[in-house]
């Protein structure tokens, strides 16, 4: 099966689970031949396919709740309940039970890919190398978040610079048209009880965001309160691509994956059935590598990733002793490795789509 087939076949697969938003969708398909980084981004559901065949000596590693479509975009900020801000992994919509390779070659192949897309600036090979010694490092220490306080300064100051302006961030949100009809009953209720006050008047939005979820449907509910704006958005999940092949029963497993890593939660961000409630606001999201200064600090924050996805790994407590014990097995350059045969057959799917 080729990455055109794929596609079709994955994209039928959501269509039997939930409606797709078909302009959201061609968007998506038109971003995929933008570049191999935004590609690798939209076709998790390919990867599941490659993996196995490619990497079979990782496939069969410790399994651990992994978060699946990791990628170095897959990163951004929040306020947690203390009004601290927190940087880390901020999109568990594929998240699933996979050998923890999984989520380090991943990582790895988007870290290759931005370099040679100029996103990032560092050599490739140093690139895998802080990305693994950050997760062994985390993994053996018992993990951490990253509070962007006290400590972390270098972290706090490469995220506080991309943090986006207000004014403009607001404006994008109200150039938006207001979603008349098609408002599902169980998402109004969960998007009221959300707001700071009860029957505060909002209007509803669809923005298109995202890549791997692109087509899916979002509502945001927008409302002014006691001086500024406040956000709000629902967006409906499914099941992790893993599963698209093996039409077996799965679950939605988002609120665990958060719940259960070494994590300082968002207390805006939960699971409500099949759609994810968060808030939106300037200092409460991805950080994109386009907006990052060229600086010294790419390979401190590749190896914070590294770490963090130990952090997100941790939560799987029955399987720590065997990744520890995996990790120090493996040979030295296994993620060089495998990340250089993963990226490889990527740019092949890449070109195959543009063809298309």
């Amino acid at each position: 099966m080729d990455i055109i087939k794929a596609t079709k076949a994955y994209e039928a697969w959501l269509r039997e689970r939930i409606p797709l938003l078909d302009a959201d969708l061609r968007l998506k398909h038109q971003r995929m031949a933008q570049s191999p980084f935004p590609f690798l981004r939209a076709t998790f559901y390919r990867w599941v396919q490659l993996w196995p065949q490619i990497c079979p000596e990782l496939a069969n590693a410790p399994a651990v709740l992994g978060v699946g479509d990791v990628h170095v975009e897959n990163f951004g900020t929040w306020r947690d309940g203390e009004g601290r801000l927190i940087w880390g992994v901020n999109d568990f919509d594929e998240a699933a039970p996979i050998p923890y390779t999984n989520d380090l070659v991943r990582l790895a192949v988007s870290a290759k890919l931005a370099i040679r897309e100029n996103g990032l600036s560092c050599d490739p090979t140093d690139a895998c190398d802080a990305v693994l010694a950050g997760y062994r490092e985390g993994f053996e220490n018992g993990g951490a978040p990253f509070v962007l306080a006290e400590q972390h300064g270098w972290l706090r100051d490469l995220a506080t610079s991309e943090l986006r302006d207000p004014v403009v961030y607001w404006q994008k949100f109200n150039q938006l048209p207001t979603v008349r009809a098609g408002l599902p009953a169980a998402v109004k209720a969960p998007l009221n009880r959300a707001l700071p006050e009860v029957r505060l008047p909002f209007r509803v939005v669809h923005r298109q965001a995202g890549l791997g979820s692109l087509g899916r449907r979002r509502f945001t509910a927008l409302a002014k309160w006691r001086g500024g704006w406040i956000a709000r958005e629902a967006k409906e999940l499914v099941v992790s691509a893993l599963h698209w092949e093996s039409r077996g029963a799965a679950r939605i497993l988002y609120q665990r994956a958060m719940t259960q890593a070494v994590r300082v939660p968002d207390p805006f961000v939960g699971v409500k059935g099949r759609w994810l409630i968060r808030r939106l606001a300037p200092d409460c999201s991805r950080i994109e590598l386009g907006s990052l200064p060229e600086t010294r600090e790419q390979l401190k924050l590749l190896h914070a990733m590294g770490w963090e996805t130990a952090n997100i790994h941790l939560g799987t407590k029955a399987a720590v002793r065997n990744v520890l014990k995996d990790l120090k097995l493996r040979p030295g350059k296994w993620l060089r490795r495998a990340a250089e045969a993963m990226a490889k057959a990527t740019l092949e799917d890449w070109k195959g789509w543009i063809k298309s």
